[in-house]
C-alpha cells in the first residue's frame, strides 16, 4: 500500500469573496465558455477571477487522452462550437482584459487536431479585442509540424506547450505525449520567433537532478519562460503526491533557472502555466 503524504500546513488555497470574482463567473456562465480554472481545479481561480483574468480551454471540455495527473474529463467531445470564437472573443471585451490566456482539451478525433478551430477563435479575438496581447497554452498536435506552424503563423505574444514533467517520468504520468515530441514543438516556436514558454510539476517523485537536466533541454531548445509548481492530486484516481516541495526551495530552483538562462521563470507551489501570464511579457 502506498504512503500517503500529507499536505503541508503552508499549502493553503485562498477562496474568492469579491465582486470582480463574482462578475468573472457570471459572465463565462453567460457565454457558457469553459475555463481550466475550473476543469483544472486550478488552485489559483480566486486570485486571477478576482482580478478579472481567466484561461480559457476551448473546444470543449471532454479530452481525447487521459493523463494521469489531470482532472478534465476524457471520453468522446462534441462537435467543435462554431459560435465559441464570437462569444469567447465578446466575454473577453466585457471582461476588459489585457491579456488572455487561451488552452484546449488535446482534440485527436478532429482531422487537424483542432488547429483550425485554434486559428479562428484567435482571429476573432483580434477583431473584437485589438489592443488585448494573447497567450496560447498547445497540446502537442501529435508533433505535425504543419500544424503548430499554423498557430505560429498567428503571432501571439507567447506561445506555451508544457512538458508536465521530466523525462523518466513522462510514460507514467502523460497518456499520449513523449518528452522528445514535446521539445520538438517548443523548437518549432523558438524557431518560428515567438516567445516559447513551458511548465513541469514538482512533487510527483522527480529528483532535483533530472529537474536541471529538463531545463537544460529546454534552455537548448530556444524555450526563454518557465513555470515551476506543486502538483495537486485531483482526486484518490489519480497519481499520488510523492513530496510536498518547500517554498524556499521553490524559490532557489527559480534562482537557478534564471542562472541557467531563463529569462522568465515563475516558481512556487501554487504556480500554474498561466499564473501571472500577463507579466511574462
Amino acid at each position: 500500500m502506498e504512503e500517503h503524504v500529507h499536505k503541508p500546513d503552508w499549502l493553503k488555497i485562498r477562496l474568492g469573496d469579491n465582486d470582480r470574482f463574482a462578475e468573472t463567473r457570471r459572465i463565462i456562465g453567460h457565454y457558457h465558455l469553459n475555463t481550466i480554472c475550473t476543469s483544472g481545479r486550478c488552485p489559483n481561480q480566486a486570485e486571477c477571477w478576482s482580478r478579472g483574468t481567466a484561461t480559457f480551454m476551448i473546444l470543449g471540455d471532454i479530452c481525447t487522452r487521459s493523463c494521469r495527473f489531470c482532472n478534465t474529463k476524457t471520453g468522446r467531445p462534441l462537435p467543435p462550437d462554431a459560435l465559441e470564437p464570437e462569444q469567447l472573443a465578446a466575454s473577453v471585451r466585457l471582461m476588459k482584459l489585457k491579456h488572455v490566456v487561451l488552452t484546449s482539451v488535446d482534440r485527436d478525433d478532429l482531422p487537424d487536431l483542432g488547429a483550425g478551430h485554434w486559428v479562428r477563435v484567435i482571429r476573432a479575438l483580434r477583431n473584437v479585442n485589438p489592443e488585448t496581447t494573447v497567450e496560447v497554452l498547445i497540446p502537442d498536435f501529435q508533433g505535425k509540424p504543419e500544424l503548430v506552424q499554423r498557430l505560429i503563423d498567428e503571432q501571439p505574444e507567447v506561445i506555451s506547450h508544457n512538458m508536465e514533467t521530466v523525462r523518466r517520468l513522462t510514460p507514467a504520468v502523460r497518456s499520449a505525449a513523449s518528452y522528445d515530441c514535446s521539445l520538438k514543438v517548443l523548437a518549432q516556436i523558438s524557431k518560428g520567433g515567438v516567445r516559447a514558454k513551458s511548465g513541469l510539476m514538482l512533487g510527483l517523485g522527480e529528483t532535483e537532478e533530472e529537474l536541471f537536466e529538463t531545463m537544460d533541454d529546454l534552455l537548448h531548445i530556444g524555450c526563454s519562460i518557465l513555470t515551476l509548481g506543486q502538483y495537486l492530486q485531483p482526486t484518490r484516481k489519480h497519481l499520488p503526491v510523492r513530496a510536498y516541495i518547500h517554498p524556499d526551495d521553490f524559490l532557489r530552483y527559480q534562482t537557478i533557472g534564471l542562472q541557467k538562462g531563463f529569462k522568465v521563470v515563475e516558481s512556487g507551489p501554487l504556480v500554474r502555466s498561466s499564473y501571472r501570464a500577463e507579466n511574462h511579457l
